[in-house]
């Protein structure tokens, strides 16, 4: 590479979920002999490795396909230098796809079309183009200038095409950067490790950062003490366009944040805008229509998962019901956690993380409840039921009939304030069943109790319409008189 004018060109690969973007980085990583544990386990959160290609270096990050995480997907596609849109050819153009496509366009990059999954069956490839065609994306052979590459990421067939590709636009773009300058980049993903700390996947930009710099982010600083390239192999220096995992940090520091040099670790602490941990939550306001809140405390395994699920469920509303998040944190779910919890009444959302000893014994003897995930889609299924179980449910009364005492065969006191009677009757209206019993005494309305029994005959029936005479078996705080006029209703919980 030319010293202050090439850079190695980052790619982003966006697309519309179970498109096939993770297969196809795993088909280019099989080509070149990549394993998971080189590329730090991609699919998780973005991550980043690196191909050489016909002596070209390229850097490939991977972004989330779940439409949760739309703004990581963003925060990729602005660390980038050039986008590949997956478009499964068998589904074309779908929601994340058209999101895919604004993103890129903001993002102002040059990109290139992949229509993967060409090897199944009833596969219309001209379809998957005109949809795109209408979506406002010029493919090449239709005369625009986006090339189209057709891939199969299980058969590996189009791969050396699409890097081919890639080489060309990567010569025509003329991405650079300039070496010379003072380091700065991107942060692409975020960690707290138990053993040594904050954790960052940094994207340089420009510049060569070294082993020893300090650098400041928006929200901490820190000075390098060790990198590493997606091998996890040591590193002294990183180029423009490289991705490496750094430790150091003060801080855990935001995904998405820009990293700056700093000429020391005095002038970073003077120069950063210190920010408190309530800044990364969401800003809590009191929404219209809603009666309730569930109060939330959310600890992820990196801030970019922990943003990303705070936004979710800060905007979550059900049944008038919404959420409260009162702290978040990277990290295992500690004592602290399970204080506040209990002091607020408040829910654990742990997402990839767990609590830890101490704080398992004491969720335990404070009776908090917390829910654990490793799954995006299960953590919001799960705290909409939690939301469900907090609305209050209406009483709401339904009268069934009116019976007629006839005759009074048996009465019984129990206890000081309760009857147990046995009345021969005939409903006059309505069905009647075993439920609650109000008693009509003239025009006054007096305080019953529950028909335990039904009978017809001698024998136990479920029901009995107008105008059947029955017997029934009464217990309630009123003695029931011959004049009397039974109402019977029950009570239904909506």
């Amino acid at each position: 590479m030319e010293k202050g004018t090439k850079k190695i060109p980052v790619i982003v690969v966006l697309g519309h979920i179970d498109h096939g973007k993770s297969s196809l980085l795993e088909a280019i990583r099989d080509d070149f002999k990549i394993t998971n544990k080189e590329s730090g386990g991609i699919t998780q959160h973005i991550g980043a490795y690196e191909i050489e290609y016909e002596g070209q270096k390229i850097t490939f990050i991977d972004t989330p396909g779940h439409e949760a995480f739309s703004e990581m997907r963003s925060r990729g596609a602005k660390v980038a230098d050039i986008a590949i849109l997956v478009v499964a050819a068998d589904e074309g153009v779908k929601p994340q796809t058209k999101e895919a496509i604004n993103t890129i366009k903001e993002a102002k990059i040059p990109s290139v079309i992949v229509l993967n999954k060409i090897d199944k069956e009833n596969v219309d490839i001209q379809k998957a183009k005109g949809e795109l065609q209408n979506t406002g994306v010029l493919i090449e052979e239709w005369g625009g200038d986006i090339p189209i590459v057709e891939v199969s990421a299980k058969t590996k067939k189009g791969i050396k095409d699409l890097l081919s590709v890639l080489r060309l636009l990567t010569e025509v773009s003329e991405i650079k950067s300039d070496e010379d300058k003072k380091p700065k980049g991107f942060v692409l993903e975020s960690h707290l490790n138990s053993f040594c700390g904050p954790k960052a996947t940094l994207i340089i930009e420009e510049g060569r950062l070294k082993e020893g710099d300090v650098i400041k982010t928006e929200t901490t600083f820190g000075k390098i003490k060790a990198m590493k390239n997606f091998k996890l192999q040591d590193r002294k220096e990183a180029i423009p366009g490289e991705a490496v995992v750094v430790t150091g940090f003060k801080d855990v520091p935001g995904v998405g944040e820009s990293f700056y040099f700093s000429s020391s670790v005095d002038d970073a602490q003077k120069e950063l805008l210190e920010k408190k941990t309530e800044e990364d939550i969401p800003p809590f306001k009191e929404k219209e229509d809603i009666d309730n809140y569930l109060k939330t405390i959310i600890k992820g395994d990196c801030k970019g998962s922990v943003e990303v699920l705070s936004k979710i469920l800060n905007d979550l509303i059900q049944d008038k019901i919404g959420i409260k998040i009162l702290n978040t944190g990277v990290g295992d779910i500690t004592d602290s956690d399970i204080r506040l919890a209990d002091n607020e009444n408040a829910l654990i959302i742990g997402f990839r993380v767990f609590p830890n000893a101490v704080a398992k014994t004491q969720a335990s003897q404070r009776e908090v409840k917390i829910l654990t995930f490793e799954v995006i889609y299960d953590l919001i299924d799960n705290i909409r039921k939690e939301m469900a179980n907090m609305r209050e449910k209406k009483k709401e009364r339904v009268d069934l009939g009116k019976i007629k005492p006839l005759i009074i065969f048996k009465t019984q006191k129990r206890g000081e304030k309760k009857y147990r009677q046995i009345i021969g009757g005939k409903v006059i209206e309505g069905e009647v069943k075993k439920s609650e019993v109000e008693i009509k005494r003239g025009e006054e309305i007096l305080e019953g109790g529950r028909i335990l029994e039904l009978q017809e005959q001698k024998k136990k029936i479920e029901k009995a319409k107008s105008p059947r005479e029955i017997g029934i078996s009464y217990e309630g705080k009123t003695k029931i008189k011959e004049d009397d006029i039974l109402l019977v209703f029950e009570i239904i919980e909506t």
